[in-house]
């Protein structure tokens, strides 16, 4: 099996979020799920992608962390299919449909790649914001904001929680044990944190899954597309709007995630990809 290393939201290696990308090759079956697991394990990236082709244009992608298989993984799949561009697989200009566990979702394949998100929903569990808040940035001074903290899923839960200023985001420091509590708890992912600024980005943001084996990911598909049916639906940005989000800059791995909702309610993420390694699994 081929592996390679790609680093996604960014086009230089070394920025964005790394993932894992494995091809396996058409007519060829997925290993044993402990096999995938171990791979993620030693690949050691937040997430691993595993690529089966089904057809010219149509494919299956299952994603593992370093802990668990899920459902989906937005800069896992921008590398998967930044990367089948690449290796001669698709050609720009393709529409791909990639089969995940959390749907069958199409995939733009242009100059960079955007992936459609399924359908946003807005979850409604008992949050206990002070005690968030404390979990998010202990007994810091903080600059935090009366918008609403809410669970939104396109095609993952996260917990969406806008925060006063940027210097109070880059001031965050989880107490990772007890958010890893919380979110299993409530069943999400982890916490999506953002704060507006006026120097062109929609947001700057931080996002923190530590049930997953992920204290911070320096880009985070499914979550920035949560956050922008978040700022939709506080007239923040419109229908059709490219929004840009600036991650990662805490971890020294800026990364810029596009993303637009479209007026037909689907949201769309996407952007660039760097490949950096390459290599045979002997296994």
């Amino acid at each position: 099996m081929k592996y390679f290393v790609i680093d996604a939201f960014t086009d230089k290696p070394f920025g964005g979020n790394p993932a894992g990308v494995v091809l396996l090759g058409q007519g060829t079956q997925f290993p044993e799920d402990k096999l995938m697991q171990q791979i993620a394990a030693e690949l050691r990236y937040s997430e691993t992608a595993f690529v089966q082709q089904n057809g010219e244009a149509e494919f299956t992608v299952r994603y593992f962390t370093p802990l668990s298989e899920v459902d989906l993984c937005g800069h896992a799949t921008i590398a998967t299919f930044g990367l089948l561009r690449r290796e001669g697989i698709i050609t720009e200009g393709t529409m791909c449909l990639n089969h995940t566990r959390a749907g069958d979702l199409q995939v733009k394949v242009t100059d960079h790649v955007m992936m459609q998100m399924a359908e946003p929903q807005v979850i409604v569990p008992l949050l206990d914001v002070e005690y968030l808040h404390e979990i998010m940035a202990g007994r810091q001074a903080m600059e935090w904001t009366d918008m609403p903290i809410e669970v939104i899923s396109t095609g993952l839960p996260d917990i969406i929680m806008p925060v006063g200023s940027v210097e109070s985001l880059n001031a965050l420091k989880p107490n990772m044990d007890a958010l890893t509590e919380l979110s299993r708890e409530l069943n999400v992912v982890g916490v999506h944190a953002f704060a507006i600024s006026d120097d062109g980005y929609t947001a700057h943001v931080r996002d923190f899954a530590p049930l997953y084996g992920v204290p911070e990911e320096s880009a985070t598909g499914t979550a920035n597309a949560a956050l922008t049916y978040y700022l939709y639906r506080r007239n923040i940005v419109k229908h059709d709007e490219e929004c840009q989000f600036m991650q990662g800059e805490a971890m020294e791995r800026p990364s810029v995630v596009a993303t637009i909702l479209g007026t037909d309610g689907i949201s769309w993420v996407g952007g660039q990809c760097a490949v950096v390694a390459s290599g045979e699994l002997l296994v």
